[in-house]
């Protein structure tokens, strides 16, 4: 048995009955968890998958968004980008995405209202950003993060792809405008910003990941340049299996060739812990390996 199928196993035999994930050791599903083991189980015939595609579409609010956990208060939060991506890649049956990409259309990170631009033009300077530029929060009602953004981009960017309209184009644009303007100025990203206090932040290596699968289009442009030549070397010295997995997809999405031994460390990593890994590093894990053996990758955009 290969390591893909081992990891698929491992994830299958960690499935809730009721359906779907639990979040490290919880008792109920934890949608962003269920929406990684429900990609790395893509191409499985499972009953598990069935189990956890119902999980995700009862757990839908009526306004088309998604909570972080099953049996949470009806508000929608950054999960929902990651549903749609996960319900679009196992062509889930009876999904409907019309209000999903509305509610992600109506949401913005806090400093895009206009008495939060003043504020932060005016006021609140420490933070240095254009709040003219602005993405999507963990939560409604906070300010933009790189990761929450990224997925909005990825989800919209996929629906684009079917149905264009001016809106979801317009929206994707200020999301890109965001991600460029909050980089770290020696490649990639922190979670937020990129200098504080006048002092440039660290980049994080997941982070940097995901932000350049939003940002295929940018290829060859300095801000995507910088962050895969940053990532290219972080990689190397890295042993942390999620951060690995995050990175081979976006070195992958990028044919950059330095992902060959981005999952050749990945493989390093999981033969060393995969007993103790957590269920979306187990996830990312298979979906990087399956991607990297000519098979799809749920965070490709088509451009």
């Amino acid at each position: 048995m290969g390591p893909l199928r081992r990891l698929q196993e491992e994830i299958e035999k960690r499935s809730l009955h009721g359906g779907g994930w639990a979040t490290e050791n919880g008792q109920r599903a934890g949608i962003e968890t269920t929406c990684y083991a429900l990609m790395a189980l893509n191409d499985r015939q499972a009953p598990v998958c069935d189990r956890a595609i119902n999980l995700l579409l009862r757990t839908q609010n009526p306004d088309g968004s998604w909570p972080a956990f099953e049996g949470d208060d009806p508000e929608g939060c950054w999960v929902t980008s990651l549903s749609l991506i996960a319900l679009r890649f196992v062509h889930a049956p009876s999904l409907t995405t019309e209000n999903s990409i509305q509610w992600l259309l109506d949401n913005k990170g806090r400093e895009g209202h206009w008495l939060w631009k003043w504020k932060f033009r005016t006021v609140d300077r420490q933070v240095e950003f254009d709040p003219g530029k602005y993405g999507w929060s963990w939560f409604p009602g906070t300010v933009s993060w790189v990761i929450p953004t990224a997925f909005s981009l990825i989800a919209l960017k996929q629906s684009h792809a079917c149905c264009r309209t001016e809106q979801v184009a317009d929206r994707i644009q200020v999301g890109m405008e965001m991600l460029r303007d909050r980089a770290c100025p020696g490649g990639g990203w922190n979670a937020g910003n990129g200098i504080v206090f006048s002092a440039p932040l660290k980049p994080h290596i997941d982070t940097t990941a995901i932000a350049l699968l939003a940002l295929t289009e940018d290829d060859g442009k300095p801000t995507s340049r910088r962050a895969l030549d940053w990532l290219r070397q972080a990689c190397v010295e890295c042993s942390s299996a999620y951060s690995l997995a995050w990175s081979s997809l976006a070195l992958l999405v990028h044919r950059d060739s330095a992902a060959d031994l981005c999952i050749e460390r990945l493989h390093r990593a999981l033969y060393s812990e995969r007993s103790t890994l957590n269920i979306e590093t187990l996830s990312l894990a298979a979906i990087g390996i399956n991607a990297a053996e000519g098979n799809a990758n749920p965070f490709q955009v088509l451009v």
